[in-house]
């Protein structure tokens, strides 16, 4: 039950991504919805192995250059899906930015902090 919720509050989350950003568009839940999906499936398969073949660049950077990875997995998921697009590699790497922190602030005010 809880991956369903994570996967609603992601797909709601896009959808105020979309408001606050202009250059990220979302055609409607349905769409924010298979989004969700394959940013998820995305960041389970294809972002480990981006951070290990990046891990000089990342150490250098202390970090950073994940931001850059992450918004490489935003913008080729508005490159695979049609209803979801982004204006370019920069504002995916912003939106990238902004989706986790939505996502992450409304988890922690729906669930609170658990541990």
């Amino acid at each position: 039950m809880g991956i369903l919720v994570g996967w609603a509050i992601n797909a709601a989350s896009l959808l105020l991504l979309a408001w606050l950003i202009p250059a990220v568009q979302v055609a409607g839940f349905g769409t924010a919805l298979v989004v969700a999906l394959v940013l998820g499936l995305l960041n389970t398969v294809i972002r480990p192995v981006l951070i290990v073949l990046t891990l000089p660049v990342n150490l250098l950077t202390l970090g950073l250059f994940t931001f850059v990875i992450n918004g490489f997995l935003f913008w080729l998921a508005a490159r695979i899906l049609e209803g979801f697009a982004v204006a370019g590699f920069g504002w995916a790497v912003l939106a990238a930015f902004v989706y986790s922190l939505i996502s992450w602030a409304v988890s922690a005010a729906l669930f609170g902090r658990r541990g």
